[in-house]
């Protein structure tokens, strides 16, 4: 058996990051390639035909690098191009690989974390239009009423570095305030984008104690680890060695000094070319 295949992960920039550092903490001892397609971000505004042909031509690059899974890291990829890669493009040309998402994991569980039925979720444009959560937690969750909010100043913020200072307080109150005034019955909200989690300490600043405040890594990561134990012809597949490579379609310098706020730690990133 050739179990060489790391586990690819991906996202249009640094945001995914927050879901790599829960599925490596969960699952240290397998390998990993974090791929985020930043020349191209942020996908949030992008079309349905766009993000499908950026993150299948992304997907396929880690294929590339010996990848048998790839964990879609990124809302907007998930919404907007993981059906049409499972459902037309693994079975004509890669049958015997896997391309997971984030929406499905976390609609899976996000019911058990609300008392009112009422449940806020917080992403980014292409995630909120596509109507994603709302139709995936209703497949679980019919009883649950999604009250959706889009953030679109969210991501520049973070990616520019603001996301801590003053200047994002109003961006910040603007978005959770016109999320709240849909139903006083919320009382949990989803972070439906990995970059949000960033933003938490300003976020808690401005919601009523009543109400969790849910990110999706440890989610994803304990999705992952579930999918592996039901999947032992994928996991006999992949290697452990511990080993992490991180590549971007971007600016190496500017990727890793983004990656250091995101991970914790100091990385070194490759340039990857498409």
């Amino acid at each position: 058996m050739n179990n060489s295949a790391p586990i690819g992960i991906f996202d249009s920039g640094f945001g995914g990051l927050t879901v790599f550092k829960s599925i490596a903490q969960k699952l240290p001892e397998y390998d990993y390639i974090y791929l985020g397609d930043n020349a191209r971000s942020p996908y949030g505004d992008h079309s349905f035909e766009t993000v499908y042909q950026y993150t299948f031509e992304c997907v396929e690059w880690l294929f590339k690098q010996g990848c048998e899974l790839v964990i879609l890291a990124c809302n907007t990829a998930s919404a907007k191009a993981l059906r049409n890669i499972q459902q037309l493009d693994l079975p004509k040309k890669y049958p015997n690989r896997r391309v997971l998402g984030v929406i499905r994991p976390t609609a899976e569980v996000i019911g058990n974390f609300t008392d009112q039925k009422h449940i806020g979720v917080m992403g980014t444009r292409g995630t909120i239009t596509s109507n994603s959560y709302p139709i995936e937690i209703g497949h679980f969750f019919p009883e649950v009423k999604v009250h959706q909010q889009s953030c679109p100043m969210w991501v520049p913020l973070i990616e520019n570095g603001e996301h801590l200072g003053v200047g994002a307080d109003y961006f910040v109150t603007k978005y959770t305030t016109e999320l709240l005034q849909k139903s006083e019955h919320i009382d949990c909200i989803l972070l439906a984008c990995t970059h949000y989690p960033l933003l938490i300490p300003k976020i808690t600043k401005f919601l009523p104690s009543t109400v969790k405040l849910l990110t999706q890594g440890d989610i994803v990561a304990d999705s992952l680890d579930d999918y592996l134990k039901r999947h032992p012809e994928m996991e006999s597949k992949l290697a452990k060695n511990n080993q992490r490579r991180f590549y971007t379609s971007g600016d190496v310098a500017t990727f890793d000094q983004h990656a250091a706020v995101f991970l914790g730690e100091q990385i070194s990133a490759q340039k990857m070319g498409l």
